[in-house]
């Protein structure tokens, strides 16, 4: 899974920091399906108290990583009925990121790579968070220090699987639309000529200048068709088909593939014929 998402195979849990309502403090999150329960178990590490506005914060983010809604139901109920294995396995649902940011820049770190280097940027960029939250931390000392109910305030850190490297959250479009250009570029390289391109993002997503809110109110909008949402992510500088099809997915419209490369490869290694790969494709159209 990409950074800062990490999943434990021995205990079936899905871990990642979120963040709390004041949409900077982040904490520790760990979710889990306990057997025999019909509900799914939230736990946030490293606090004593934790108030009302903060849950519902972490539930929500929950609810839009784990596509946990009625539209989505729906949609889940609706795939099933034309891949009646899907329904038989429990599967249906698109895994996505706690925002529609996140969700873009991930989809951006998807083109023209392979696995493995989209993996590597990723985890640059949530190293890059810690770094700036423990800057931010250190801001906040030498000021006025803000209560606050939780015993753990920012850097929120997160134990890479892998190496055992330390991960922040994933950046948020105010924390990366302050940075340097030249800094991120020199500093980060591993993220090639994306850089320039999500500083890009994050900028005029502070701006105002794209509404983030806009794309996924466009869902519940019947004025509005998945067409029209494409047109409008396909301005976004660095964004073709493939990122603008992934980027639908995402917000919730499935009726365009994201097909490239890598995900031909791997459809054709999990797939045994040809047959299975172009049939899963149908269905993919389909639905």
């Amino acid at each position: 899974m990409m950074a800062p998402n990490r999943w434990i195979p021995s205990s079936k849990t899905l871990q990642r920091p979120l963040r709390l309502a004041d949409s900077t403090t982040c904490v520790t999150v760990s979710i889990l399906h306990p057997p025999n329960r019909t509900s799914l178990l939230v736990r946030v590490h490293d606090v004593q108290n934790i108030s009302y506005a903060d849950q519902r914060a972490i539930l929500n983010q929950v609810a839009r990583m784990l596509r946990i809604s009625e539209r989505d139901e729906m949609d889940m109920r609706e795939y099933q009925k034309v891949h009646p294995e899907a329904k038989e396995k429990g599967f249906g649902r698109v895994f996505r990121s706690p925002t529609l940011f996140e969700d873009l820049v991930k989809c951006l770190l998807l083109c023209n790579c392979t696995w493995s280097n989209t993996l590597k940027m990723a985890r640059a960029l949530c190293e890059l968070q810690f770094e700036l939250s423990n800057n931010n931390k250190a801001s906040a000392r030498s000021g006025q220090k803000r209560k606050r109910e939780t015993s753990n305030t920012w850097p929120c850190k997160v134990i890479n699987q892998m190496d055992g490297g330390i991960l922040g959250n994933f950046p948020t479009s105010k924390e990366l639309a302050g940075l340097d250009e030249n800094t991120l570029v020199s500093e980060h390289k591993v993220l090639g000529y994306r850089a320039k391109l999500i500083l890009k993002l994050a900028r005029d997503v502070e701006r105002g200048t794209i509404r983030l809110h806009e794309f996924e109110e466009a869902l519940d909008d019947m004025s509005f068709n998945q067409d029209q949402v494409f047109r409008r992510l396909m301005k976004i500088k660095g964004f073709g088909s493939y990122a603008c099809a992934n980027a639908l997915m995402c917000i919730g419209y499935y009726q365009h593939v994201p097909l490239d490369t890598e995900t031909i490869r791997h459809l054709q290694e999990a797939s045994s014929t040809k047959h299975t790969l172009y049939s899963f494709i149908y269905l993919f159209i389909y639905f």
